[in-house]
């Protein structure tokens, strides 16, 4: 029997071994197109609470990450086996080259252009979506306390603008799709007057800079400015409402909404003529506001059009068209005639009336969805916030982009800016409410639970400047506003 030589027999385990592997590549290949289906099936079947969008992206990911290793595991496999061959090439000599040896020559060469070229593909491929995943939240060094405080319950339906009076005495105003707008007093939570003028859902409310007068904004096409006169009853023993650190969330479970139909409202009196109309839009009135001096409002309208009115007269005045969709909402500086208005086309655009002969306007898009709201500052600075889940801080001197970006996790409603702290309140569409500094700082989260906060998306935050027991209102769609108390400690604001 003829005997095979020792060169002969390590080629043939090497033709062997190639052969071998050559099958599991063509086996691998071969069912590479059926695993991302297999995988999916895999991934249905679990209980998972990520909403299935969120699942296919996260399974496509790990799946190239999946071939990306696979490919480099087949890489190294070939390079093993070209070291088995030089090894039974040199035995001979006494000479091997280790596998893990590869610090010499083309090996090195191949081996280091692998490993650079994996590194490069997944710091390309995953970059933006990490970015998605990662917070851009800033922690901070000492936590802020949140109290509520009260609770003011009487509307039939969702509240979507809440606002405080800047004259003594010094109460609440609350807009609702019920058709009415409320008067609370903010001490005891006791509805003190009801507006019933409107044919149409109450879609915002603001108060004269001097006088004790409302405007209001409806779904009728129209805006109402009404007097009011209130008398605010004497406050009540309440008991102590245990604080909440912003950090302790419990998980909300929906309670009724018949809840929050309270009889608040029962035994208020009730205005049912405005003192002046303003009706030329052809559309949904969706907010309203006073111009400095408050001897002019300007109006928001889903008609894509923006009207300033004269309140003596009634008559319009101007009327700031070039949004390309509806309009979301309306602002006016607190100390100059300017006006921002921001719209469903993701722009909002600043007018200038400060020279009477010259009505100049810049549009800014800085957002890639709706912005429902944008609101100055009293300083020089415009904040806007918008569905695209951001909240963008501008510079009125130079507004080509933002000094400070806010990325948060849901979208954004009605904001408001604290004047003398400087602070943002951020109304989410998923219930909660957070507090950033201007520069972008996260300083607390408004507590959420089974005993507190808000049951239903937030519509809407306000400040109050000079109420020492409530400094913070919210109101959503579960029918109710609620006064909150924010301690935000002087570290906290330096920073």
């Amino acid at each position: 029997m003829p005997v095979e030589s020792g060169t002969s027999s390590a080629a043939r385990q090497a033709k062997q071994k190639r052969k071998s592997h050559s099958l599991s590549i063509r086996r691998t290949n071969s069912t590479e197109q059926d695993r991302p289906a297999m995988q999916r099936d895999v991934l249905e079947g679990q209980d998972s609470k990520l909403p299935s969008a969120v699942r296919h992206n996260l399974l496509e990911l790990f799946g190239q990450i999946e071939r990306e290793f696979e490919n480099l595991y087949i890489e190294n496999v070939e390079l093993r086996r070209e070291i088995d061959t030089l090894n039974e090439r040199l035995t001979a000599e006494g000479q091997t080259i280790d596998g893990g040896d590869l610090s010499r020559g083309p090996l090195k060469a191949k081996a280091s252009h692998s490993t650079s070229q994996l590194s490069q593909k997944l710091k390309t491929t995953y970059k933006a979506s990490t970015s998605k995943i990662v917070s851009s939240f800033k922690t901070t060094t000492s936590r802020a306390v949140c109290q509520l405080v009260k609770e003011y319950v009487g509307h039939r339906d969702g509240i979507w603008d809440v606002r405080v009076t800047r004259t003594q005495p010094i109460v609440l105003g609350t807009a609702s799709a019920d058709h009415t707008a409320m008067l609370w007093s903010i001490e005891t939570g006791k509805c003190l007057l009801k507006y019933v003028g409107h044919a149409g859902s109450v879609n915002s409310i603001k108060f004269h800079p001097t006088e004790q007068v409302a405007l209001t904004a409806s779904g009728d096409q129209t805006a109402h400015i009404w007097r009011f006169m209130v008398q605010l009853p004497t406050p009540q023993p309440t008991a102590d409402t245990s604080q909440l650190s912003v950090d302790d969330e419990i998980d909300f479970s929906d309670k009724d909404e018949a809840d929050c139909d309270g009889d608040g409202s029962s035994e208020c009196p009730t205005i049912r003529v405005p003192s002046t109309t303003l009706k030329s839009h052809q559309g949904v009135v969706i907010a309203a506001d006073w111009l400095v001096g408050g001897k002019q409002v300007v109006t928001a309208s889903w008609d894509r059009a923006a009207n300033l009115y004269d309140v003596e007269t009634s008559e319009l005045v101007h009327s700031l068209t070039g949004h390309d969709q509806e309009l979301t909402h309306c602002c006016t500086h607190p100390t100059q005639r300017l006006v921002v208005t921001s719209s469903r086309d993701t722009t909002f655009r600043l007018w200038d009336f400060r020279d009477p002969s010259i009505h100049s306007v810049n549009v800014f898009q800085g957002h890639t969805d709706t912005v429902t709201s944008a609101v100055f500052t009293v300083g020089d600075n415009v904040v806007s916030g918008s569905d695209d889940r951001t909240v963008k801080v501008w510079d009125l001197k130079n507004m080509r982009s933002p000094i400070a970006t806010i990325r948060t996790d849901s979208a954004v409603n009605r904001i408001s800016v604290s004047v003398s702290q400087r602070i943002i309140a951020l109304p989410h569409d998923n219930r909660q409410v957070r507090l950033f500094d201007m520069s972008g700082v996260r300083l607390a989260r408004l507590p959420r639970s089974n005993r507190q906060g808000h049951r239903r998306m937030v519509c809407c935050s306000a400040w109050s400047e000079d109420n020492p027991t409530c400094n913070l209102f919210t109101c959503g769609f579960d029918r109710q506003a609620i006064g909150w108390n924010i301690n935000i400690p002087a570290l906290l604001q330096e920073k």
